[in-house]
C-alpha cells in the first residue's frame, strides 16, 4: 500500500514501511516454500507501482502475471485485512506488462551476441577457460574487421570463420586450438537446440521500456514469463545477469533519488550464482554495489539466505524474511547465520521466531529513513490489491495484443552483419574460384586444343614428308627403270646392230666368197682357155678388182 509516500509493506504492532528514497538500497525476500514470498512480491510491486516507481518481475510458476487484475475481498483475505486494521482496500490491478524470451507469452525480449558480452556468454555456454579465451580471441577480431555479431547464426559463422583462418590470426590475437572452436560450436548448438537462438536477434531491448509510468503516473510492472524459460536455468540466470549488466552500463549516475528509476524482482536467486565462475561473481558484486547510485534497486528472492554469496548478500539492506525449516543441521546453522543477520530486537528471539512464523508472516528489517537498518519486525504482510491468482488468460493476450510496443518489438529485423558479410564474402570468393578455375579451364582447353592443333600440324607435315619421300621414291624407282629401261633398249640396239653387223659382214663375206668362187670359176674356165699364165695375171687383176 502506498500511503504519505510512504509504501506500508506489513503490519507489527505499528506498520512497517518502505521508504521510496530507500527502495534502492536492495533487498532480500527469502524463506521456505509456501511461506508466503510471492504474496510479499506483490504487495512491494503493487506498492510501488502505485507509488509511480517501474518494476520487474520474474514470474517462474506464472502466478505473478495476478498483478495485472484487480483482486477480490474474499471472505478469508477480508478477516485478515481486519486484523491488520486495514477497512479501506482498493482492490485494482497495476499497468502492466508481459514479456518473454521466447515471444509466446508476452513481447518478445532480445539482445544481440555483442551486448551479452564474451564472459556472460561463455557462462551461458559452459565453456572452460581456455575455450572462454578463444571465444574472447572471437570477439575481438569481430570488432577489429568491423563484423556485428547480432545472433546466433552470425556467432556461429564468425567462429567456422575464424577456425578456418586459425594460423592468420594466431601471431596477431594467441592461439585458436581447433578443439577449442569444435567445443564452442557444440555449446552453440545445444544452445540453439534449447530455444536460445529466439533470445538473440533484432530489435534488441530497450532498457528505457522498462523505465515507464502510465498516464496516471504509476510504475508499469514489467512481468517476464519465466515458466519455460526457467526449465533452462543456465539461459534463464544469464539472462538476469546480463540485464544487470545492461543496467549498469547504461543508465547514467544520478545519486540518491526520491524513488528508484526501477526496482528488479528476480526469483530463484540462486540460480544466478549456481556454478559461477569467481571472475563472474565479482562483476555480480561490482554492479550490485554500483548500480544502486543509477537509480536502480535489486531484490532476490530465495528459499534461504544461503543462496546468496556473502558479497553480495551484504549489500541487501531491505529484507524480509519468512519462516525457515530447520530438519538438518546445514538448515539450523543457516537459520542462525539468517537471524544474526537482523538488528536485534529485545522482544523476541530472533533464531527461534524463524522458525515459528505462520504464512503471510515475516521477519522485517527495512531502512530508516535516516539510513540505518531497523529494529526487526514481526509482521504480518498486507495482501496486495491486485489479484493473488494468475492473470486469467485472455486478460493477459488482451494486455499483450494491445500494449503499445508491440510495433516496436514484434516484427524481428536481420541486418547485414557477420553472418551476411562472411557469407556474401565467402559466396564472392567461390564464385572467383569458380571463375579462376573456369580460366583455368579455358586455359587448359585452349592449350589443350593448342597442343591438339600442333600435333596435327606435325602429322600432317609428318604425313606431308612421307608422301614427298615416296614420291621422289617412286620418281627415283621411275628413273631407275627408265634408265634400266633405256640400258636394256640400249643393250638390245647395240645386240641388234650388232648381229646386223655380223651378218653384214656374213653378207658380205658369203658375197665376197661367192664372187671369188665365181672369179675363181672364172678363171679357172678361163685357165683352161688361154693358159695358166694369163690366168694367174687374170686373176691378179680381178683380185685388185
Amino acid at each position: 500500500m502506498y500511503i504519505d509516500g510512504k509504501l506500508q509493506i506489513a503490519k507489527a504492532t505499528e506498520p512497517v514501511y518502505l521508504y521510496p528514497q530507500l527502495a534502492n538500497r536492495h533487498g532480500l525476500i527469502s524463506g521456505a516454500t509456501g511461506t508466503g514470498k510471492t504474496v510479499t512480491l506483490k504487495t512491494i510491486a503493487q506498492s510501488m507501482s502505485d507509488a509511480g516507481i517501474p518494476t520487474f518481475l520474474a514470474d517462474i510458476k506464472g502466478d505473478v502475471s495476478g498483478v495485472a487484475v484487480a483482486g477480490e475481498a474474499t471472505e478469508k483475505l477480508v478477516i485478515r485485512l481486519a486484523g491488520l486494521g486495514v477497512t479501506d482496500y482498493d482492490f485494482h490491478g497495476c499497468p502492466t506488462r508481459f514479456w518473454d524470451v521466447y515471444g509466446e507469452a508476452g513481447l518478445p525480449v532480445r539482445t544481440t551476441i555483442t551486448e551479452m558480452g564474451p564472459i556472460l556468454l561463455a557462462r551461458l555456454l559452459g565453456l572452460s577457460e581456455v575455450q572462454e579465451g578463444v571465444l574472447n580471441i572471437i570477439f575481438h577480431i569481430a570488432d577489429d574487421n568491423g563484423l556485428l555479431l547480432l545472433d546466433l547464426k552470425d556467432l556461429r559463422t564468425m567462429v567456422n570463420y575464424v577456425g578456418e583462418h586459425a594460423k592468420e590470426y594466431t601471431l596477431s590475437y594467441g592461439q585458436i586450438a581447433t578443439q577449442s572452436i569444435g567445443a564452442i560450436q557444440r555449446a552453440l548448438l545445444q544452445l540453439q537446440d534449447a530455444g536460445g537462438d529466439v533470445f538473440f536477434g533484432e530489435p534488441a531491448l530497450d532498457i528505457n521500456d522498462w523505465l515507464k509510468c502510465d498516464s496516471e503516473g504509476k510504475g508499469y510492472i514489467n512481468v517476464l514469463d519465466c515458466v519455460r524459460l526457467v526449465q533452462s536455468p543456465l539461459l534463464y540466470s544469464t539472462f538476469l545477469l546480463w540485464m544487470l549488466s545492461e543496467l549498469y552500463e547504461q543508465l547514467p549516475e544520478v545519486g540518491d533519488l526520491d524513488k528508484p528509476k526501477i526496482c528488479f524482482f528476480f526469483d530463484e536467486a540462486h540460480l544466478l550464482f549456481n556454478d559461477a565462475p569467481k571472475a563472474l561473481l565479482d562483476k555480480v558484486e561490482q554492479i550490485v554495489k554500483l548500480v544502486r547510485s543509477k537509480g536502480v534497486g535489486v531484490y532476490f528472492i530465495t528459499q534461504n539466505p544461503a543462496d546468496i554469496p556473502n558479497a553480495v548478500l551484504a549489500q541487501l539492506s531491505n529484507k524480509v524474511q519468512h519462516a525457515l525449516r530447520a530438519y538438518t543441521p546445514a538448515e539450523q546453522k543457516a537459520i542462525k547465520a539468517a537471524a544474526e543477520s537482523f538488528r536485534v530486537n529485545p522482544d523476541f528471539d530472533t533464531e527461534t521466531v524463524l522458525t515459528e512464523l505462520a504464512t503471510g508472516e515475516a521477519l522485517i528489517s527495512f531502512l530508516q529513513e535516516d539510513g540505518t537498518p531497523s529494529i526487526v519486525q514481526r509482521a504480518m504482510v498486507i495482501a496486495p490489491t491486485c489479484s493473488m491468482d494468475q492473470a486469467p488468460a485472455d486478460a493477459k493476450e488482451y494486455i499483450v495484443a494491445n500494449d503499445s510496443l508491440n510495433s516496436k518489438y514484434d516484427v524481428t529485423i536481420d541486418r547485414e552483419s557477420a553472418y551476411e558479410i562472411l557469407n556474401a564474402t565467402a559466396i564472392a570468393a567461390a564464385e572467383a574460384a569458380e571463375e579462376a578455375r573456369r580460366l583455368e579451364e579455358e586455359a587448359k582447353q585452349r592449350l589443350a586444343e593448342e597442343k591438339e592443333a600442333e600435333k596435327q600440324r606435325i602429322a600432317e607435315e609428318k604425313e606431308a614428308e612421307k608422301q614427298r619421300i615416296a614420291e621422289e621414291k617412286e620418281a627415283e624407282r621411275q628413273r631407275i627403270a627408265a634408265e634400266k629401261q633405256a640400258e636394256r633398249e640400249a643393250r638390245e640396239a647395240a645386240k641388234k646392230a650388232e648381229q646386223e653387223e655380223k651378218e653384214r659382214i656374213k653378207k658380205e663375206e658369203a658375197e665376197a666368197k661367192a664372187k671369188t668362187k665365181f672369179i675363181d670359176a672364172a678363171l679357172t674356165s678361163a685357165s683352161r682357155a688361154i693358159g695358166s699364165g694369163a690366168a694367174r695375171g687374170l686373176l691378179g687383176i680381178l683380185k685388185k678388182l
